[in-house]
């Protein structure tokens, strides 16, 4: 049976008197990209959040590989697992953000090599020259000695994705990384993410960009209210949608 590199069953999260996840459930196989869209505050981020364990579901599970995340089973049950546990099972998924979060301090090959030389105790020759490998796929290889302050929004974005990468990971969550950058950088970006879906990365991207949606997903998860209302492939969602609530967003995003 094929067992689906991601999968999240039946999670909710609330803050507060707010619930922002209602008993999602999603399965992503690997290879596949999925990008999850919808209106602002419908939970896309928190979901993602949830993936990796930055936030705690208040119910249901996420598996990567077949392993409850956070967890581990002891004589059939599950029990919660140590702080530096979860960080290994972090280890296998790269997140970028809106934000691009390098070290101002440190240039962009020190961005690059930081992790795999601390946590994955990689020696510095071999960090440098795959950080150099990460850097060319990204466009970048020609300001690696830079700061971050020198580089666009965009050139940041990239060497974001590039940092993420660096720690080999089996699947790449991105949440809403072109929203933060002027309109003309965004295509850098989504170029970069497009060459990454054509080699094979496993990806859940929470875009605004529908025709990055449209032309690479091979799902589209369009949710709204915390739940999710329908998903598909993209020649469905966004060919014939069959909920009025996808209808409508799409008519109103896509005008």
């Amino acid at each position: 049976m094929d067992v689906p590199l991601l999968r999240i069953e039946q999670v909710s999260k609330s803050f507060g008197g707010h619930r922002v996840l209602c008993e999602v459930s999603l399965d992503v196989h690997a290879g596949q990209v999925q990008c999850v869209i919808g209106p602002s505050g419908s939970g896309k981020s928190t979901l993602l959040r949830c993936v990796n364990l930055l936030e705690t579901p208040d119910s249901g599970h996420v598996y990567l590989d077949g392993e409850p995340m956070g967890h581990r089973w002891k004589n059939g049950v599950l029990h919660q697992m140590s702080a530096g546990r979860l960080a290994v099972q972090r280890r296998q998924m790269g997140m970028v953000f809106q934000g691009f979060h390098l070290f101002p301090h440190r240039r962009v090959i020190e961005n690059v090599t930081e992790g795999p030389m601390v946590v994955n105790k990689v020696d510095r020759a071999t960090a440098r020259r795959q950080a150099m490998e990460l850097l060319s796929k990204v466009g970048l290889a020609e300001k690696a000695e830079a700061y971050p302050e020198s580089l666009s929004g965009g050139q940041q974005q990239r060497v974001a994705i590039a940092r993420s990468l660096a720690m080999r990971p089996k699947l790449m969550l991105f949440d809403e990384p072109t929203s933060a950058l002027d309109p003309e950088l965004v295509g850098d970006v989504l170029d970069v993410m497009r060459d990454l879906a054509g080699e094979g990365m496993t990806m859940v991207v929470v875009t605004h960009e529908m025709g990055f949606a449209r032309d690479v997903a091979d799902h589209v998860v369009f949710m709204d209210g915390g739940v999710v209302v329908e998903s598909g492939p993209p020649e469905q969602i966004f060919g014939a949608p069959e909920h009025e609530r996808t209808r409508s967003f799409l008519a109103r995003v896509l005008s």
